[in-house]
């Protein structure tokens, strides 16, 4: 996948969340070495703070965070509609309450655009209505009718053609709404397709199921993006299924609470049998973290509340989440990804609780 920009993104590839302009405890560097080549940001949070014209007047979002790969905004439509009360939605845009201090907001398709674009994304979001789980028919279907209009006018609205736009398909877990979003958004034509509305509480069985039923209405030359997921199991098993790119905040968060993604199985770090262990985290893991320190010193420091633990915990993640998503393709290259793929899936240790 080539950006306009030129910077090549192998696929399928993994999206750390920078939702503040930075992945939470690490430098740019460090992002760099842990493998990954876009990052995703969060419109909504630099909307409100410092501002999407700060940041323009400050040379865009590369340079104000010094990141030099591509950028993914997403359209800052999953945090607002996650305010609940503090939310009004119309067909013209959403009214809300901002989260810090309670000052009233309305953005529009064409908003969501404008700051995206202000900001300098590769890859820009349409502005959508996502639907939580579980959800009835009727707010289902009102939630995606509102979605394809909204990205008709998300279309429109789109100046900078050194971005990409991608339209989001909704539906939430009903396959002929997911059919039918899919055919409404396909047809408006975009540079890439999400699939929104999934990973909101459903099981990861029925989530999958949502995936397969909307990827073969997507075109199979544009990228295909499912928003807000997951796992390392869901990622192994959504590329089974045709998904090309991925975000979560979960190799982050977890690292944040001790919780550690390796070869072998999870680890929880805080568990007391790595009191005394003097083993590297995961042997086959080239990081920083694993290279350099013992699961005895990272629990110490855990436990000792020390910050250099979410650092190094959270370098690790975000390098496993990077080297599964490498040996994935390397898997689809050499024809093997079936038998990888069930191996992962069954045949993988669980690790610690």
């Amino acid at each position: 996948m080539r950006t306009a920009k030129g910077f090549e993104i192998n696929t399928p590839a993994f999206m750390p969340v920078g939702t503040q302009a930075t992945v939470k405890t690490l430098s740019p560097q460090d992002v760099l070495k842990a493998g990954a080549e876009i990052i995703l940001c969060n419109t909504y949070h630099l909307y409100l703070r410092p501002g999407h014209k700060l940041i323009e007047e400050l040379g865009g979002l590369h340079k104000f965070m010094n990141w030099e790969k591509p950028i993914l905004t997403d359209s800052g439509g999953f945090q607002v509609f996650s305010l609940k009360g503090l939310v009004k939605i119309t067909d013209s845009g959403v009214k809300f309450q901002s989260h810090l201090d309670g000052s009233s907001h309305f953005i529009t398709p064409e908003l969501a655009v404008e700051i995206q674009e202000s900001l300098g994304s590769d890859i820009i979001m349409c502005f959508d209505e996502p639907a939580g789980y579980p959800s009835d028919l009727d707010y289902l279907k009102k939630a995606s009718d509102r979605t394809t209009l909204w990205a008709e006018r998300c279309k429109n609205a789109k100046k900078n053609d050194m971005a990409a736009l991608f339209g989001i398909t909704q539906g939430g877990t009903n396959p002929a709404l997911r059919e039918q979003s899919a055919k409404e958004i396909v047809s408006i034509g975009f540079d890439g397709y999400a699939m929104g509305g999934l990973s909101v509480g459903e099981s990861a069985s029925l989530m999958l199921d949502m995936v397969e039923v909307t990827e073969k209405f997507l075109p199979e030359n544009k990228p295909r993006y499912l928003m807000g997921v997951g796992t390392p199991e869901d990622i192994v098993g959504a590329v089974g299924r045709g998904v090309d790119l991925f975000d979560c905040v979960m190799p982050t968060r977890n690292a944040r609470n001790g919780a550690l993604f390796t070869s072998r199985g999870r680890v929880n770090i805080r568990n007391a049998i790595h009191a005394r262990d003097a083993s590297p985290l995961d042997p086959e893991c080239p990081c920083e973290t694993c290279t350099g320190y013992s699961r005895a010193y990272l629990r110490h420091l855990f436990m000792a509340d020390e910050l250099l633990a979410l650092r190094l915990n959270t370098l690790h993640n975000i390098t496993y989440y990077q080297r599964l998503m490498s040996r994935i393709r390397e898997e689809i290259s050499k024809g093997t990804y079936a038998s990888f793929m069930d191996g992962f899936l069954n045949h993988s240790p669980q690790g610690e609780d």
